[in-house]
């Protein structure tokens, strides 16, 4: 029987999908950076960026600690619950230990530049306090792009935070946005995301297809006259071209978000070759429909 969790809730709340059986709590509201031109998540005037108060969220843990039972994983909302401090952090995460004892994982969204301001010390103690995964939108590896697009970070800097969390024991989820840099710059993003991916070995990839519910003029404004939206075989083929300049060990890959139309699983890089065919099979039946076929891509 569900029960709802006794905390409050600023609408609308997000979270990965394979946090759908953790515990929500709010520690922040919006997202810290929440400018770039892709993202509709935070842009309703409640959704204005703000750190919850300390006081409140220790509370409603407390109440969690006293109303519900065996309470496994808890993931810290909204957009980027590593901007607070490491004192704030390490006080949330001691409350959870302390209030919910059956939790075995702790996970939070991240942006890389909110990891550059903790040192590895302290990283390892959050690690040691509960904080086992973040969740981080590369969204590419190519640093034009990611400038067009208004993302705040680059190749390095999310290299660098994603190496520096695996140093402290943290996993890390990373996302790539197939189609992101549309026509012009397809190739040059597989390879770069495909390199950033190589060169951090995160233990879980996913991907998800560009889409748009009301802001896509903004985002075509600020990216420039030489974006041209990818058609399916484009996203196909974007999407086989950076299946095939992976090179890793043992990630994790899911490509099954809704608005994905080519869904792909596997282990990377024992499942490489089955992703590759899947591909490959995916870009010929596009080749087939003639150069007019488009499938819509859905948003969440």
């Amino acid at each position: 029987m569900y029960t709802a969790p006794p905390v409050h809730y600023i609408e609308p709340l997000f979270r990965p999908p394979s946090e759908a059986d953790s515990l929500i709590l709010q520690v922040t509201n919006g997202c810290s950076w929440n400018e770039c031109t892709f993202c509709e998540m935070y842009t309703q005037p409640q959704k204005k960026f703000k750190p919850r108060a300390e006081a409140e969220v220790l509370a409603e843990i407390q109440r969690c600690g006293e109303t519900l039972q065996g309470v496994r994983r808890v993931f810290l909302a909204d957009g980027d619950a590593m901007v607070l401090s490491f004192r704030r952090l390490e006080a949330i995460l001691q409350a959870i230990r302390s209030h919910l004892p059956s939790v075995s994982r702790v996970s939070s969204y991240c942006l890389p530049q909110n990891i550059a301001n903790k040192t590895p010390e302290q990283l390892q103690v959050l690690r040691e306090l509960g904080l086992s995964l973040v969740y981080i939108g590369a969204e590419s590896g190519d640093d034009t792009i990611l400038q067009k697009v208004q993302k705040s970070e680059t190749f390095a800097s999310t290299r660098d935070a994603i190496l520096k969390l695996k140093a402290a024991g943290i996993k890390t989820s990373v996302m790539i946005i197939n189609g992101l840099g549309g026509k012009q710059y397809s190739e040059q993003h597989a390879r770069a995301s495909a390199a950033l991916i190589n060169a951090t070995q995160p233990e879980y990839l996913a991907t998800l297809a560009l889409f748009f519910h009301s802001n896509e003029r903004k985002f075509i404004e600020a990216f420039g006259d030489d974006y041209t939206p990818c058609s399916t075989l484009d996203l196909f083929t974007e999407m086989q071209m950076f299946v095939e300049h992976l090179e890793l060990q043992q990630t994790i890959f899911r490509s099954d978000h809704i608005s994905n139309n080519l869904v792909l699983k596997g282990v990377l890089g024992k499942d490489k070759a089955k992703l590759l065919a899947q591909t490959q099979q995916a870009v010929v039946y596009a080749q087939s429909q003639g150069p007019n076929w488009h499938l819509p891509v859905y948003g969440g």
